[in-house]
């Protein structure tokens, strides 16, 4: 699998969340074709099949770029030392 783009990641997590926000707040009756596309955009990106599974790996994508900025951010203060 390509890995998203962490900015790419997060756009996609915000739009699926504020489409989720906009659907429960409309009890279903709006935003519905927004929340398809943000779930579907969320699912590729993640390869995922469901969103429960999509929101899963973008949690772990997320970990994963954070110890990794982590790391990087530790190894140029070793560096510069």
């Amino acid at each position: 699998m390509i890995l998203p783009a962490e900015r790419e990641l997060r756009t996609a997590l915000a739009r699926f969340a504020e489409a989720r926000i906009e659907y429960d707040a409309s009890g279903g009756r709006r935003c519905g074709r927004a929340l398809e596309d943000a779930t579907y955009t969320l699912c590729v990106l993640t390869g995922a099949r469901t969103p429960d599974e999509a929101l899963a790996a973008a949690d772990a994508l997320l970990r994963r770029y954070c110890a990794h900025t982590k790391r990087a951010t530790h190894e140029d203060k070793t560096l510069a030392a």
